[in-house]
């Protein structure tokens, strides 16, 4: 469903992907496993289309994505793919609902749908006493999962994740991933993340490592 063919990304003489390979399941959820700098990050941005690589192809359910620009690019973007950061990125100015909510208007989904998803999500997740709180006021581990609603808002085929419990204590770093294997038994989830966590990589379907900009046995 997801597909990486000969990844390879360079910026001047550096090398930071050397080819990389990758399929990754509808419905899994794989772990991207390395030390700062190994590649794992540049990965899952040219694999999420936020970065484009200077050779090979990424395909997400057959379309070739490393193909698409500007507009083209936005709208498969915002509904196909959804994205959880370490740092949440929720907008300070709006409550968790209307957070949630925006990735339905932006893709021109009707108020009323829209709220009615992110309603649907924020309830599954336990938040449905903090909907009208902004990001300043929820905790760490409420806030992302008000990100990994948001996330979810549209439907995406994937969820990417970069270091998503980087943030949180290992208690709710635990709350978190056990959230996404639960989303994958409720919804058939897919779920690239990357983390430096071994813990987390081993409740995970499966883990790449990455060395050196390459994938590792």
């Amino acid at each position: 469903m997801v597909e990486g063919r000969n990844i390879q990304k360079q910026y001047g003489d550096l090398k930071v992907l050397k080819g990389i390979d990758l399929k990754i399941d509808r419905g899994e959820i794989v772990t991207i496993l390395g030390s700062s700098g190994a590649g794992k990050t540049t990965l899952l941005q040219i694999l999420g289309s936020l970065d484009k690589p200077t050779g090979g192809d990424v395909f997400i359910n057959g379309t070739n994505v490393s193909t698409l620009r500007g507009n083209q690019l936005a709208r498969f973007r915002n509904g196909h793919i959804g994205f959880v950061f370490q740092f949440h990125q929720l907008l300070p100015e709006f409550t968790a609902i209307e957070n949630c909510m925006l990735p339905g208007l932006i893709a021109r989904k009707s108020e009323k749908d829209s709220k009615e998803r992110a309603l649907k999500l924020l309830n599954y997740l336990g938040l449905s006493d903090r909907l009208e709180h902004k990001p300043a006021e929820l905790s760490g581990g409420e806030k992302q999962r008000v990100a990994v609603a948001r996330a979810l808002v549209n439907d995406p085929l994937v969820v990417f994740a970069d270091e998503p419990s980087g943030n949180l204590d290992s208690r709710n770093q635990d709350e978190l991933m056990d959230l996404f294997v639960d989303l994958r038994k409720q919804f058939n989830q897919t779920f690239v993340i990357v983390t430096h966590d071994q813990h987390l990589a081993d409740k995970a379907d499966r883990t790449v490592h990455i060395v050196d900009g390459v994938i590792v046995d």
